[in-house]
């Protein structure tokens, strides 16, 4: 990797924090160059519109997660260890990546109405980890740990439910049982998926 890209690399790490805490419409150059202590001209260099700032953060955030979560639970054995694994990778190493938690998250209500190339793959993500976790419980079948009739999908909803109300519950209401209840839903769903 050139000395660009490691600049890069590290605005963009910058830029992820930034947008945990404020969003991706608050990220701004200037607001970047005021975090970085580059200048606007500099950053310009790097990613000449927000819209590709915003792109550039996106593929950031999808690079850790895979690093983080994905990568990591890979690793394990097939079926429902691997489920666990991102489980838990979600809830403790990503939700604590980022000074704001789940960027995705953190964004994911500013982009649902807004039509653009941020939506589009902002949707890609989201829609690549649901096909992710879908495997996942498909090889969790195949090894004989889930029943065969289980409606994958469902599955995969309410999987995505509890980190999304875990983020909720926990980070905007400050629930101290957050999660606990969200690993107590997931044992739950595990158990209705046997």
């Amino acid at each position: 990797m050139g000395k660009g890209e490691e600049t890069k690399r590290a605005i963009v790490d910058q830029a992820l924090e930034l947008v945990s805490t404020v969003g991706l419409e608050k990220l701004t150059i200037g607001a970047l160059a005021d975090a970085t202590g580059m200048s606007k001209s500099g950053l310009f260099a790097h990613f000449r519109s927000k819209e590709q700032l915003q792109l550039q953060v996106l593929v950031g955030a999808r690079e850790r997660f895979i690093d983080i979560v994905i990568g990591p639970a890979l690793k394990k054995p097939r079926g429902e260890a691997r489920l666990r694994a991102m489980f838990e990778n979600t809830m403790k190493q990503w939700e604590e990546e980022l000074p704001g938690g789940c960027i995705f998250h953190a964004v994911s209500a500013e982009l649902d109405d807004q039509p653009g190339p941020a939506r589009d793959y902002f949707v890609e993500i989201q829609r690549d980890y649901g096909d992710t976790l879908k495997r996942a419980a498909e090889i969790a079948i195949e090894e004989g740990e889930f029943r065969k009739d289980l409606d994958l999908d469902q599955f995969v909803f309410e999987l995505g439910s509890i980190a999304a109300a875990y983020h909720h519950f926990g980070r905007l209401l400050g629930d101290p049982n957050a999660e606990q209840r969200a690993r107590n839903m997931f044992e739950g769903l595990l158990a209705r998926s046997h």
